[in-house]
């Protein structure tokens, strides 16, 4: 590509992002181009950018965009474009969706003797998540650099034992959080990170763990159960802290209004619309909205430093 125009650069935009011909851009990138994201400041060399291309191509393979208009003198360019692709496979640690999104942004360019030299863009991969509802809560970890703000350790992180030590101590209830897979397959996992967020409206969240075998069916459902279990649901909790086996074996459930399985013998149950999706490292947190309860009025079981109570055993103060 001798000169630089406004169709040339259509061409090649289409090469790159709708075929994954990233090598084209060797012939327009000048050695020295660099990207930097106006939102997040973070600067990204060309090989980044086509490492970046290539793995959204993996997650959104029949991406396509449309050039929505080019504006361009001697010295500069400015692109505005519409991007639509369907979450098919695994992007940025998030499980395939299946869901259809539709994204816009704008790139500002810098020519010098034919060849881009800069570029400030106003988008980036995490805005194809934000458009399935999922988001980023990036200064809740450190991010590599190269991958956005690289946000430096707090001052006096405790010892990690010592937040063990910590969290040992935060009494709560056992809860099952439960969901169907593609197959409406029960699954599900225990988990103790859970907690309300209000009555009005009725919104509750949960913490899963990307590693559980669960998160996929999970991350990709519309709604979830949350079972706060029983005092009398020993058998239960042993069998969903153990992995490599079918929980639901033997186990009394019936489904929620919207197909989450609600266990039998519960202390409570809910089922709950899934609303957004905060990404946190290792970590997702659920956001949620309540729309279906069940309580049955049995003490609950308790659990604090590796062991489990009975609900109606505590002692009041004063």
């Amino acid at each position: 590509m001798h000169h630089i125009t406004s169709e040339t650069l259509q061409d090649l935009w289409i090469a790159v992002w709708d075929r994954g011909e990233v090598d084209v851009l060797d012939r327009v990138l000048a050695p020295d181009y660099v990207r930097i994201n106006s939102v997040s400041r973070a600067e990204t060399t060309a090989e980044a950018l086509k490492a970046e291309i290539t793995e959204i191509r993996k997650g959104f393979p029949d991406l396509r965009t449309t050039i929505d208009s080019i504006v361009m003198d001697d010295e500069h360019v400015a692109v505005f474009w519409t991007s639509v692709g369907t979450h098919t496979e695994t992007f940025l640690g998030v499980p395939p969706t299946g869901a259809t999104v539709r994204t816009s942004g704008s790139n500002f360019m810098t020519l010098r003797d034919d060849q881009l030299v800069s570029e400030q863009v106003t988008w980036d991969g995490s805005e194809l998540l934000a458009s399935l509802g999922v988001r980023s809560l990036r200064d809740a970890a450190p991010v590599p650099e190269g991958q956005g703000n690289v946000v430096a350790p707090l001052r006096g992180e405790p010892d990690p034992e010592l937040m063990k030590g910590f969290n040992r101590q935060f009494v709560t209830g056992v809860t099952v959080v439960t969901t169907t897979d593609a197959t409406d397959a029960p699954r599900g996992l225990a988990v103790n990170a859970y907690a309300s967020i209000s009555l009005e409206p009725p919104l509750v969240m949960v913490c899963v763990q990307k590693t559980s075998s669960t998160y996929p069916a999970l991350f990709s459902a519309t709604h979830l159960g949350i079972n706060i279990l029983a005092a009398s649901q020993t058998d239960v909790v042993a069998s969903f802290a153990r992995s490599g086996h079918d929980k639901f074996a033997g186990l009394a459930w019936h489904s929620g209004p919207d197909g989450s399985p609600l266990i039998d013998g519960s202390s409570a149950a809910l089922e709950a619309e899934i609303r957004e999706r905060y990404q946190a490292q290792t970590h997702t947190v659920f956001v949620c909205r309540v729309r279906h309860a069940e309580v049955s009025g049995d003490d609950p079981m308790i659990y604090r430093a590796g062991k489990f109570y009975h609900g109606s055993q505590l002692s009041p103060l004063g």
